[in-house]
């Protein structure tokens, strides 16, 4: 490796750990969602959190925007919300005697769509095209997002009354998804403390440009993913697309963000490669959403973590050569 690559992962690494840092000062005690939500960011992905009210996945997109001074837009999304509530739309200027379109709040950098399955399929479909393209067409133009546009939907997987489940069009557009879950005893002491008189999001500050930051994203397309990763990940992608329990196995779309995960989680470590542990630990939050299990396994109460657990320990992990 070069002296110019190892100073890059250097610095990828030391601008990673001061937002990591700075986002720990809000979000208490869950180092691996924090790290998984920046590689995701990283990595040029969207990010679906699946958990009930209150265990911080408003706060965990917030003070991500806020660590790396980019804007912040949060949406909560209703039955009654339309596409062009999001998109935005024209009005008349009686003073210029002409139309200006007004941006809507998905003209920004770190998007919280919040309790996305409560919207219609239509205005769900409105945010295909910014996470897939990063572009958004309204009033017959095509306008460019910010190159970090970064989604992050949330949902409450036990609430469903008023919901509208996620087609799988939109949920393959996630890279990947996570709970938060709930702190541990001592961890959730700590938050009541912090708490006693303003949330600490509130004395929150930036503490790296986004400029540093895209430049650290351009270099996860730099790491390293060799032919023995590049079989293990198709590996279990095939097996997705074998097993009777999944109706509906993985696509190209998955291995692909497999691949790209895995060198931002890579990168988000200080490491120039990937390893194959990278790629296994990310399996289930970057393949599960994504498959349907068959009916047969539906009526055994199989889950696709589960049967997602049960794959990989079938398949044999490779050991890198020293």
């Amino acid at each position: 490796m070069s002296n110019r690559d190892m100073q890059d992962i250097d610095f990828a690494k030391y601008t990673i750990d001061q937002v990591f840092n700075n986002v720990r000062k809000v979000i208490i005690g869950k180092d691996k969602q924090i790290h998984q939500a920046i590689a995701c960011w990283l990595a040029k992905g969207h990010l679906l959190i699946d958990d009930v009210p209150g265990t911080g996945k408003t706060f965990l997109a917030r003070s991500l925007a806020i660590s790396v001074d980019v804007p912040f837009h949060r949406v909560q999304f209703t039955p009654d919300l339309l596409p062009n509530d999001i998109i935005g739309s024209s009005i008349y200027r009686q003073d210029r005697m002409a139309f200006e379109f007004i941006k809507g709040p998905l003209f920004t950098t770190v998007l919280l769509a919040d309790e996305i399955n409560r919207a219609t399929p239509r205005t769900q479909s409105a945010l295909l095209e910014a996470m897939s393209e990063g572009q958004v067409s309204a009033e017959g133009k095509t306008s460019k997002l910010d190159p970090l546009f970064f989604t992050i939907a949330t949902q409450n997987p036990l609430d469903q009354l008023g919901t509208f489940s996620l087609p799988e069009a939109q949920l393959d557009r996630f890279m990947m998804r996570m709970s938060m879950g709930y702190p541990q005893r001592a961890e959730e002491v700590k938050i009541l403390k912090d708490q006693n008189e303003e949330h600490p999001i509130a004395s929150l500050g930036a503490v790296v440009s986004g400029a540093d930051w895209q430049r650290v994203s351009n270099l996860v397309s730099k790491v390293t993913v060799n032919d023995m990763v590049l079989s293990y990940i198709m590996t279990v992608i095939g097996m997705t697309r074998m097993r009777p329990e999944i109706k509906v196995g993985a696509s190209t779309r998955a291995a692909l963000a497999l691949k790209r995960a895995a060198q931002a989680v890579a990168l988000v470590e200080g490491m120039d490669y990937v390893d194959p542990s990278h790629v296994y630990d990310l399996i289930i939050p970057v393949i599960g959403h994504r498959l349907l299990l068959s009916t047969e396994a539906k009526l055994a109460n199989r889950s696709i973590a589960k049967v997602l657990e049960d794959l990989r320990s079938e398949v044999a992990v490779p050991t890198r050569k020293k």
